[in-house]
């Protein structure tokens, strides 16, 4: 991570490890906890739930997996950060549940880059529209942007969709939108973090280089 930065001009300490733990055990999880890990990543609210009552709050817990409405009140609860507010009807749950908790929940907007129907996320069109109206919510607060490209075998064909949700997040950095910020781009895994890094990456989302192949 420090050397892709480098590589590209950047303080490495401008990227932020997120060590994606779905399905792997506790006491593995506590190994990396002890390693240095300090943010986790989670897919599933319900596996992220057992896992923080048995680990505790030594890390921060992050939500990089796609989140259902019905989700929320937990959610909201459970994680310090979420990766992939991807609707407005999803937006209105977290903020219902965000003014009862009396907290601000910070967001990424999943943006679906190439439109896949097999992932999550807002198309790039829709996505400012899509940015204003979370703006008006009080208790959530935009903080960038999050993708999961494409899966392409050779590296550099992957580079541009990095490319991609950087300009986006550049061009609503550019509208000004009150209580939106563009801080994050959170992209790339084990097999691209380093393009990912290059083109802009301030989170990282790693689970199998740190924890190994995992049984999905």
């Amino acid at each position: 991570m420090a050397e892709a930065a480098l590589r590209a001009g950047r303080d490495p300490q401008s990227v932020e490890l997120v060590a994606v733990s779905k399905t792997v055990e506790v006491a593995r999880i506590q190994e990396g906890i002890e390693a240095g890990i300090q943010v986790l990543g989670e897919n599933r609210v319900q596996e992220a739930e057992r896992k923080i009552a048995a680990l505790g709050r030594l890390v921060k817990w992050h939500l990089v997996g796609h989140l259902q409405s019905n989700k929320a009140k937990l959610a909201v609860s459970l994680f310090d950060f979420i990766h992939s507010l991807d609707s407005i009807h999803l937006a209105q749950a977290l903020e219902r549940h965000a003014e009862i908790q009396r907290k601000v929940m910070p967001v990424l907007i999943e943006v679906n880059l190439a439109q896949e129907e097999s992932k999550s996320g807002v198309s790039p069109e829709e996505l400012p529209d899509l940015i204003r109206s979370v703006s008006l919510l009080a208790h959530l607060q935009v903080q960038g942007l999050m993708a999961i490209p494409p899966f392409l075998e050779k590296g550099e064909r992957i580079r541009p969709y990095f490319r991609r949700l950087r300009e986006l997040a550049e061009r609503v950095s550019a509208m000004q939108i009150q209580n939106v910020e563009m801080r994050h781009l959170s992209m790339g895994m084990s097999q691209d973090f380093e393009i990912a890094i290059e083109e802009g990456a301030t989170m990282v989302r790693i689970g199998t280089a740190i924890f190994g192949a995992r049984a999905d």
